[in-house]
């Protein structure tokens, strides 16, 4: 049992799941936030770390990563995270995860021997790591397929959703996404927003993209784009509080338009700027900006 605590704002992200999906980048990505982070923390020590954290006074942002290596400790990290919890710590956990099929292809890119299979095949040890890691899966906070994704992009959405988030708030991600890239795998709503006139067949505007002003303009200061916005605004306004009520720390809102440069990225700034509140801490992330 943990005394009472010293530093009462500490805030743990617990980061697990599959070989190869990331992991590495998350951490480094929470290093560069300023977390202090820890890779294969053993179980028991988690809770002798979180002891010291609250007394020691300067550190307020741990991440540790904690996954199959862990061996015969694992089954006993989900009683571990519940005790934390249970003593008044903010302990999140994420799951980083990817088809089979793209794990395969990044051990065969590495040449690197599947840790719960050292001595078999890849697909043998991703089948057997999922078995060992399905009570964290289904316990976790957060799940994210990076299958996807680049390690740009995971970095930026690790760090747009754990740096300076405050526990307090419901932290809303909007992303701006072009359909011809796939949907954003991570979105818990999705908004299309191809509807509206396209600044991409206005010469002078091709090349630019939503985040100008004019381009911004030429989308928003239609009459149906705002009477869209509000309707959309509207239900997210809605739905917060009932996410927050189950305990939902993170909530993601894809916008898509063709390309994701130029009616999505505008709408996405407008959605943001109208849910930023003292309860809400909105972000923008434009995922296909910059793709050609």
């Amino acid at each position: 049992m943990i005394p009472a605590p010293v530093n009462d704002q500490l805030r743990v992200v617990v980061i697990t799941g599959m070989s190869g999906g990331g992991k590495s980048t998350a951490i480094r990505a929470l290093e560069d936030s300023g977390y202090f982070c820890i890779d294969n923390l053993p179980v028991p020590l988690l809770g002798k770390l979180m002891e010291l954290a609250r007394y020691a006074g300067n550190m307020s942002r741990i991440a540790v990563v904690v996954d199959a290596r862990e061996g015969r400790f694992l089954n006993d990290l989900p009683a571990a995270i519940e005790d934390l919890r249970r003593d008044g710590l903010h302990v999140e956990v994420l799951f980083l995860d990817a088809s089979d099929e793209a794990l395969i292809r990044r051990f065969s890119e590495t040449r690197r021997r599947h840790p719960i299979s050292p001595e078999g095949t890849v697909p043998t040890g991703i089948a057997e790591e999922r078995k060992l890691l399905l009570q964290l899966r289904e316990m976790a906070d957060e799940v994210i397929d990076t299958a996807g994704i680049t390690v740009h992009e995971l970095k930026r959405m690790i760090q747009s959703r754990f740096a300076d988030a405050s526990s307090d708030l419901l932290n809303l991600t909007v992303v701006s996404f072009g359909y011809r890239y796939g949907l954003p795998p991570q979105a818990d709503l999705v908004v299309d927003v191809r509807f509206l006139p396209n600044p991409f067949f206005v010469p002078e505007m091709r090349a630019r993209t939503g985040r100008d002003a004019d381009v911004a303009a030429y989308v928003m200061e239609r009459e149906e784009a705002q009477a869209f916005l509000d309707h959309v605004r509207g239900m997210v306004q809605f739905l917060l509080p009932h996410y927050r009520k189950e305990g939902k720390s993170y909530l993601t809102v894809a916008i898509g338009c063709t390309g994701g440069k130029h009616r999505s990225v505008a709408f996405s700034r407008a959605l943001a700027e109208g849910l930023s509140s003292t309860q809400t801490l909105a972000r923008v992330w434009d995922r296909d900006i910059e793709k050609d």
